[in-house]
């Protein structure tokens, strides 16, 4: 049984905690990468590829794309692929809108930029509820296949308090192990090997 765990808005100065018992439990993930943070903090940007974890497309500037043009949107996501190119050495393959809002135009965007938009089969609520809550949601409507959101960062904070994410993965993590999982990128979920 496999499983994707994603973590969107970051890199943040909380990333490497996330990043340090992903390595202990020898877990992959993928990270949902904000240009401006990946600016912001290059060396954790890498570190999640040095690590071997994926890298994806998460906007530049984290905007709720709601009403916005499609040239706005091309920007947005255009900003983050150069952003993370750039300092990472990968180019990203998947995207995920801020919030999960997709909107006109945006289909036209991800052909333009090659890329595939991904959302999420479970979602924490990580950023509103403490990590005792995190972890029961997460754990009990976790299944094979399935692409679990978290977030290592808080929209555009540059210095967000994701403790109860930590504290939660601390225990999902290990869980899901014991049940028999294991952790694979959502690139390795949407295309298995044969």
């Amino acid at each position: 049984m496999a499983v994707a765990l994603t973590f969107d808005d970051g890199p943040s100065p909380a990333t490497p905690a996330i990043l340090d018992i992903l390595k202990q439990h020898q877990a992959k993930a993928t990270f949902f990468l904000v240009g401006q943070h990946t600016l912001r903090y290059p060396e954790i940007a890498r570190d999640c590829v040095a690590q071997g974890h994926e890298v994806a497309n998460h906007s530049h500037t984290h905007p709720n794309f709601a009403m916005k043009s499609r040239s706005f949107i091309r920007d947005e996501f255009q900003r983050a692929q150069s952003a993370i190119r750039s300092t990472t050495g990968v180019t990203p393959t998947l995207l995920r809108a801020p919030y999960g809002v997709r909107w006109f135009g945006f289909a036209d965007v991800q052909r333009e930029l090659n890329v595939q938009g991904v959302m999420w089969s479970v979602i924490g609520r990580d950023w509103k509820l403490p990590a005792p809550d995190i972890t029961s949601r997460v754990l009990s409507r976790t299944g094979d296949g399935d692409i679990i959101c978290l977030h290592d960062g808080r929209d555009t904070q540059s210095d967000p308090d994701v403790s109860a994410t930590v504290d939660a993965v601390r225990t999902i993590v290990p869980t899901l192990i014991a049940k028999g999982y294991h952790f694979e990128t959502v690139t390795e979920i949407l295309c298995p090997k044969k």
